[in-house]
């Protein structure tokens, strides 16, 4: 079957587990309005949160992640449903723009990969030296920050197991 593009594996990785607590970080949260610093630790004290993590915004991958979100209704959950990529705060907000059915998620800007880095799911850009961006992972997390569900790819592309995410956030 050819897919139109090369399915690869990626290195190791040692991503958070299930039981584990994510770790506090405080990033711009950006919306299609506006974006400013918000603690993970904020969004938490709220509600259960659901990290997603992707590539850059505006890729296929992540398009087609958080259009599948959309229409998986899982905006309709007890959890905030928050994206976390290494794309600037302009060019998320322009991403949720592009998509006007994509404002009513938010994104975390981590240009330096430093939250995927703690997370355990930085991974090198091929071809291009010393840029890093998290892999694809989901973290369900409750109030006090324990991950309740990881899912980490191993190869890319790969998308989450949208079912298990669901069911996870039920749990809670």
């Amino acid at each position: 079957m050819n897919l139109g593009f090369e399915v690869t594996e990626l290195p190791p990785a040692d991503p958070l587990a299930e039981g584990e607590t994510a770790p506090d970080f405080t990033r711009p949260l950006v919306t299609d309005e506006f974006w400013e610093d918000v603690s993970l630790s904020d969004l938490t004290d709220e509600s259960p949160v659901v990290l997603v993590f992707h590539r850059m915004a505006g890729d296929f991958p992540p398009t087609y992640i958080f259009q599948q979100i959309r229409d998986d209704e899982w905006t309709d959950w007890d959890a905030e449903i928050v994206g976390v990529s290494i794309s600037s705060p302009y060019e998320l907000k322009g991403f949720i723009r592009e998509w006007r059915d994509f404002e009513q998620f938010r994104f975390f800007s981590d240009p330096a990969a430093e939250v995927a880095e703690e997370f355990g799911i930085a991974t090198d850009v091929d071809g291009m030296s010393g840029i890093r961006e998290p892999r694809p992972a989901v973290f369900v997390l409750d109030e006090d920050r324990t991950v309740q569900y990881a899912w980490t790819a191993r190869t890319d592309p790969e998308f989450p197991p949208y079912g298990e995410v669901e069911a996870a956030v039920q749990d809670l």
